[in-house]
C-alpha cells in the first residue's frame, strides 16, 4: 500500500502491472461519447508546476476532470513564489484549501519528497529535475505492453542524455521490475558512471548504438535536454545526430517488430529524423493518449478508495 507516487522505485510488479492494467480499462473512456467517470466526484488535485511543461500538465488536467475532480492548476511564473514564497509555505497553502492530491514538476530533484512530508493529501512526481518521472515510465510500459503484448522479456535500449534524464531512470526501475532488460546507449559523457549498477542490477551499457539495434524490441530516443547543460559534452548537434540518432538506415536495422519511442518534445534532425518520427514504426502520439489512461488510473487508484 502506497500513499505517494514519487519514484519508479515505489512500485513493485504487483503494483505497476495493477496500475497498468486499470489504465486499460480508463481507455475505454476515450471512446465514449461522453467522457467523464464520477469516480473523484468532490475530489481536488492541484497541479503544481515550478518548470515549463505542456505534455504532462495537460495530461494529467485531462485525467483529474475526466474522473470528475475539481482541478487547480498553479504555474509558478505569476504567482508567489515569484515574490519568494517557499515550496514549504506553497505546500502548506494548498493543505490550507484542502488539496487531496499534489502533482508537482519541479526543477530541484527530491522536491516532490520533501512536500509529501508537509501535506496530508497524496503526491505524485511529475518530474523532479535531473531524478525521476515516475509516470512517464508507466505509461512507456503501458505502450510497449499494448504494442508488443508482453513486458517480461523484452530488451529495451534507451539511448541518449542519460545524465539529464529522468524519464531513463525511471525506466529503468520500473521495466526492471516488470522483467524486461534494459541497455542504456550514448556518449561516455551522457552516461553517469556505475547508473546501470546502482539503478537496477542487470543493466548494460554501450556506448555503439550500431551494435545494439539488431537485437532490441524497443529502442527510447531521449532528448538532447541542451537547457540542463552547463558544458560542452560532445563536439556538435550533427556530430551527436551522426553517432547516435535515430535516422531511417538505422531503423531499418531493427528487427521488423520493433517500436520507436520518445517522450516528447523532440528535437526533430538531432536524435530521432522526421522519416522515424512519422513512421509506423512510432508510437510517439500513441504514448501522449495512453499517458491521459495511465495518470487517470493512478489519481482513481490513489484517491478512489482503492489505494495502491
Amino acid at each position: 500500500m502506497i500513499r505517494h507516487l514519487l519514484s519508479g522505485a515505489d512500485l513493485d510488479a504487483a503494483t505497476a502491472t495493477q496500475i497498468l492494467d486499470t489504465a486499460a480499462e480508463m481507455a475505454t473512456v476515450a471512446g465514449r461519447e461522453v467522457k467523464k467517470l464520477p469516480a473523484l466526484r468532490g475530489r481536488t488535485v492541484v497541479n503544481l508546476f515550478y518548470e515549463d511543461s505542456t505534455r504532462t500538465r495537460i495530461s494529467f488536467e485531462a485525467a483529474a476532470k475526466r474522473l470528475s475532480a475539481d482541478v487547480i492548476n498553479f504555474s509558478a511564473k505569476g504567482s508567489s513564489v515569484a515574490k519568494g514564497e517557499s515550496l514549504k509555505d506553497t505546500a502548506l497553502t494548498l493543505q490550507a484549501m484542502g488539496a487531496d492530491a499534489v502533482v508537482v514538476r519541479h526543477p530541484a530533484s527530491g522536491a516532490p519528497h520533501r512536500l509529501a512530508g508537509w501535506v496530508d493529501g497524496s503526491v505524485v512526481n511529475a518530474g523532479d529535475g535531473t531524478h525521476e518521472h515516475p509516470t512517464q515510465a508507466l505509461l512507456d510500459a503501458y505502450t510497449m505492453r499494448s504494442r508488443l503484448g508482453r513486458l517480461a522479456g523484452l530488451h529495451v535500449a534507451v539511448v541518449g542524455d542519460v545524465l539529464h534524464s529522468r524519464v531513463a531512470r525511471s525506466n529503468v526501475l520500473l521495466l526492471s521490475t516488470l522483467g524486461a532488460k534494459v541497455t542504456l546507449v550514448g556518449p561516455p559523457t551522457l552516461i553517469p558512471v556505475d547508473i546501470a549498477a546502482a539503478l537496477a542490477p542487470g543493466t548494460d551499457v554501450s556506448y555503439d548504438l550500431d551494435a545494439v539495434l539488431p537485437g532490441v524490441d524497443v529502442v527510447m530516443m531521449l532528448r538532447v535536454q541542451r537547457e540542463r547543460m552547463g558544458d560542452s559534452y560532445f563536439p556538435s548537434a550533427r556530430e551527436y545526430a551522426r553517432r547516435y540518432g535515430l535516422d531511417g538506415p538505422r531503423m531499418r536495422r531493427l528487427p521488423e517488430h520493433a517500436i520507436v519511442m520518445h517522450p516528447g518534445p523532440m528535437n526533430r534532425g538531432m536524435e530521432i529524423t522526421p522519416e522515424v518520427a512519422d513512421s509506423p514504426r512510432s508510437t510517439i502520439v500513441e504514448q501522449v493518449a495512453n499517458g491521459v489512461s495511465v495518470r487517470m488510473a493512478v489519481l482513481y487508484l490513489l484517491l478512489g478508495g482503492n489505494n495502491l
